[in-house]
This record gives C-alpha cells, sequence and structure tokens, in this order.
C-alpha cells in the first residue's frame, strides 16, 4: 500500500492548481539534454546570529522552531538554551527560551516571569525539565494548529525528557505539551509518548520475553541504568501537521545497530505520526546512511517540511571524526522513500573559525516561506554539538558568540537549478579539435493536462543568457506559432517570469495534453507554475 499510494496522491495533485513543478528531482522531466543540476548554497543574512546568547541561561543556544502568523506578519521562535555553570537544579539545566519580531530579523527576548533562573526573576525561559529525571531535558518543535477546536491546545510542542518512574516505568523519551499562545506550556500529563533507548552501547537487544530495562552497579557503587529498545526515536525530533496523510508526522534521529546486532551504533532517520498528539505510531527508520558516506559520517536528525506537494528536509550529516554537523539538502514524494542526490552538498555553510557556526549547524523543520523568498533559522555552535564539548566557552555579555540563531535565504522554490552542462557534446564538434563550450540545453516536461490553466511561469534566472518556453503536443510535435523561434526571450532574472511568443497565446491552444519545453542559453531553471 505504501508503494500505491504515493502513485495515487501525485495523480490527484496534479489536478490541483495552481502547480508548482520543482526540479529537485526528474518526476515530472521526460529528458533535459545539455544539461546538469546542482543544489543551491542558501545565501546568510548576516555572518553573525540574529539571536545571540546573553542570559545567563544560555550558555549554548540552538534547536528552533519558527511559526510567522500569515495574516499580522509576526514571528514567533522557540530555541534550546542549554548551559552547566549553575548546577543546582537541574530542571533549569537545558531550558525552551521564547523570543518574537515583527520582521524575522530584529528579535526581542520578553521578560515572562513564568520560570526564574536562580536570583534571575524576568527570563524569557517557557518550559524547563522534568523534576527527579535520571538525565537531561532535551530540543523543541512546535507547530501551530488553527484546526484543533480547544483553543488551549493550538499551539504543540514536542520535546525529549525523561519519566520519574523506576526500572520500567522510567526511562527517556518524546513528551508533548500545549498552549494557548505559545507561551504558557501544559505539559501532557500522561508522561513520555513515545520511548526512547538508552545506555549500553553496543549490547544486544534483549529477547522477546525479557524486560528493555537493565541496570549495573558500578564498584564506586553509581548504578547505571539502561533501557534496551531496539527501535525507537533519539532525543531529537521535528513535527509538522501533514495535510496529506491527516495526521502529525515527527521526523527525528533513530539509532541503528552496531554490524554485529548491537545496540546503538549510528543515528538514522525515523518517522512516526499521531492523530490526536498523543497516541503515536511506532518509530519507522526510513533511511540511513549508504555506502557512498564515508565510514565515519552519520545522520545527525532529519528535520523535514512539506512544500508544493514533496517533503524536504535539510538533513544533518555527523563527522564523527571530526564532531562537525553540516546539513545536506535531501527530497521525498511520499515521506518514506528519500533522494540524496545532493549528499554531502552543503546548503548552509559552516562559518569561519570565529563565527558561532563554524562547527555546528542545527537545522530546523520550520522555515518561514513568502511569497518571494524562504527563510530558514537554524541553531549553530562554533564547535562540537556532541558529547558537551565546548558548552561552556561562551562568556555572556560578550560578542564573540559560541552559538547562536542564524538565518539563511533563498529565493522562492530555489533548491535546485536545472543549468548548461558546458562540456555536453556539441553539433559540429570535430575529433581531435578543442572541446566547444556548450551553451544551451533543454527541459522537456512529461505531458501535462493544461485544461483549466490560464497561465504558465517561469522560475529562472537568464541575466546571462535567455529562456524560451516552447509548446509541443502530447506526442511531442511542434505547433505553429508555439516554437522556439515564435517564443519571445526572456532574459532577466525572476521567481515568476511571464513567457510570451509572438503571435500566439496560451489560450489558442485548445483543452488537452501537452508537453512544455523550457530552452535554455547559458541559463538557469528553478520551478514552472502552472496557474
Amino acid at each position: 500500500m505504501k508503494f500505491i499510494l504515493p502513485l495515487l496522491l501525485a495523480a490527484s495533485l496534479q489536478a490541483q492548481l495552481p502547480r508548482t513543478i520543482l526540479f529537485v528531482d526528474d518526476n515530472d522531466v521526460l529528458y533535459r539534454p545539455g544539461t546538469i543540476k546542482r543544489v543551491l548554497e542558501f545565501k546568510k543574512h548576516s555572518p553573525d546570529p540574529v539571536i545571540v546568547p546573553e542570559k545567563p541561561w544560555e550558555g549554548m543556544i540552538g534547536w528552533t522552531s519558527v511559526y510567522r502568523d500569515p495574516k499580522t506578519g509576526k514571528y514567533q521562535l522557540w530555541y534550546q538554551a542549554y548551559q552547566e555553570r549553575r548546577k543546582e537544579d537541574k530542571t533549569l539545566k537545558c531550558v525552551v527560551c521564547y523570543a518574537e519580531s515583527d520582521d524575522g530579523l530584529t528579535w526581542t527576548k520578553p521578560n515572562l516571569g513564568l520560570f526564574p533562573f536562580y536570583e534571575e526573576k524576568n527570563t524569557n525561559i517557557v518550559l524547563i525539565g522534568a523534576k527527579g529525571a535520571y538525565g537531561d531535558r532535551y530540543c523543541n518543535s512546535v507547530v501551530f494548529d488553527p484546526r484543533d477546536k480547544d483553543a488551549s491546545k493550538r499551539y504543540k510542542m514536542t520535546y525529549y525528557d525523561w519519566a520519574a518512574g523506576e526500572k520500567e516505568k522510567g526511562g527517556s523519551g518524546t513528551h508533548v505539551a500545549f498552549s494557548p499562545d505559545g507561551i504558557h506550556w501544559s505539559k501532557y500529563e500522561g508522561g513520555i509518548v513515545s520511548k526512547t533507548p538508552f545506555g549500553n552501547k553496543g549490547m544486544q537487544p534483549p529477547f522477546a520475553d525479557e524486560s528493555p530495562y537493565w541496570e549495573e552497579t558500578r564498584k564506586d557503587g553509581l548504578v547505571m541504568k539502561s533501557w534496551r529498545i531496539p527501535i525507537g526515536m533519539s532525543d531529537a525530533m521535528d513535527v509538522f501537521y501533514d495535510e496529506r496523510y491527516e495526521a502529525f508526522v515527527s521526523y527525528g534521529k533513530s539509532w541503528i545497530p552496531w554490524p554485529d546486532g548491537g545496540l546503538i551504533w549510528k543515528h538514522g532517520m525515523a518517522r512516526m505520526q499521531s492523530k490526536d498528539f498523543i497516541h503515536w505510531s511506532k518509530p519507522e527508520v526510513v533511511l540511513t546512511v549508504n555506502d557512498n558516506d564515508p565510514p565515519h559520517l552519520e545522520f545527525h536528525t532529519s528535520p523535514v517540511f512539506p512544500h508544493r506537494g514533496m517533503y524536504f528536509s535539510l538533513n544533518q550529516i555527523l563527522d564523527r571524526g571530526a564532531g562537525t554537523i553540516d546539513a545536506e539538502f535531501i527530497s521525498s514524494r511520499d515521506g518514506f522513500h528519500w533522494d540524496r542526490t545532493f549528499a554531502r552538498k552543503w546548503v548552509i555553510p559552516r562559518g569561519p573559525s570565529d563565527k558561532f557556526d563554524a562547527g555546528s549547524i542545527i537545522s530546523s523543520g520550520t522555515p518561514v516561506i513568502t511569497d518571494k523568498e524562504v527563510r530558514f533559522y537554524y541553531g549553530a555552535y562554533r564547535g562540537t554539538a556532541v558529547g558537551g564539548v565546548g558548552l561552556n566557552s561562551q562568556t555572556v555579555g560578550t560578542k564573540d558568540y559560541h552559538s547562536g540563531v542564524g538565518l539563511a535565504i533563498t529565493p522562492l522554490d530555489r533548491f535546485v537549478a536545472v543549468g548548461v552542462n558546458p562540456i555536453a557534446p556539441v553539433k559540429g564538434q570535430k575529433k581531435g579539435k578543442p572541446q566547444i563550450v556548450n551553451t544551451i540545453g533543454n527541459v522537456t516536461l512529461r505531458a501535462l493536462d493544461l485544461t483549466g490553466v490560464k497561465a504558465i511561469t517561469l522560475n529562472a534566472n537568464a541575466s546571462s543568457g535567455s529562456v524560451r518556453l516552447e509548446m509541443l503536443n502530447e506526442d511531442g510535435y511542434r505547433l505553429r506559432g508555439f516554437t522556439k523561434d515564435d517564443a519571445v526571450p526572456i532574459t532577466t532574472d525572476d521567481i515568476a517570469h511571464m513567457p510570451a511568443w509572438k503571435e500566439k497565446k496560451l489560450s489558442d491552444l485548445p483543452p488537452g495534453k501537452y508537453m512544455l519545453r523550457v530552452h535554455l542559453e547559458k541559463a538557469d531553471l528553478y520551478a514552472v507554475t502552472l496557474k
């Protein structure tokens, strides 16, 4: 069923207008001779963070989630703040903080007074860890849910924390919380909604008739506790509401076993879903590193966001040797089967060694998408995000930032470009002669039903060349008045070019199926939209 469903969904989506075709994969492409694809590197708004660590509870900050109200334009952002200077109260070691902005560039941290940080009464902390827990609270992901009839649950959060119970009843896992405004949160009293494996790295999984709980008393008397769960989400996840599956969907890191079957080796990408945000399906591993990845690499976490009928992730790649985390762009048509064509091509480059984002890029699954651009707010560390190294290096009150929340931007729908391949074969090239540089190519789409389509726009950069749209019938024959020579050349850079022909209009075509052929000359194509 999982393989059939995406095909049915794709057929239904094709009938919906407007429809934007992205070229992150070749699903809609019949062929594209003379071209080559490349993933785009996003442009940083600034080399410095837009949200900086400046409070006593902000030893290191990261793990962001953002929401922009489409009516008011107001931004709300939640981020993790971690510190180890004060250890008297473990609930304050790793907290969730809140910031807001009118433009997404200048942020304020309101004094909410909800949770004091020791002597400091006015803080922007909105959620703290559980009392009496064995380990630390971690991460945060927020989704705004206008569908919920209960106004007190319009904002929903997933996070990682611990249960206070003993043995089997204890352990760690995914927790959830609810809020009417994104500021005042109520934790779900039922505790863990999806349990997480913890401890005993390399140990074989328990037998089916055994308890997953295991403990060992060390020589110094310290009791080491483990919960040996073969498949489960780890300590970071990102959630959104998926209209396709009519469910909340969470993606995050999940441990995969060692070559001998022992637990907790490397992280992969796992998925689970829920109709009510409380009862979740069993986590399912959907993607891991492959034969092309160096052995020292693994996933860190994989935040996913839906867009244009597809799923995308700025998938975090952890280098266990160097301790660095980078973000690659991956895509999926159904949320289960993922395309890593652009593996290890970093879309948010780490900064210079003296910048806040020199070591770790902590992407999120909540980009802000406007009618002109896509904004990615990301957490970042100057050092590593694993093992606690460097987490106390920030000196509060200085501008020598060791972490922060950064902003990277790309124009709307510009994730992957189809451009001209300069080394593609050229007509007239003679054997033994210097290679002629190729300057042209085309992208021909599979036949599309244009019934009801009033306009076509092209997201393309033709500032160094030209783009022309040619129309063919569904069998690939040319149509008079709609050829390449009849097309008015596009020679500028725009996310919504309106292609035209010298003597014809799109409305002159009778209803039916047609092929679109986009001719490129020293130009890049990002998307085609049918309206």
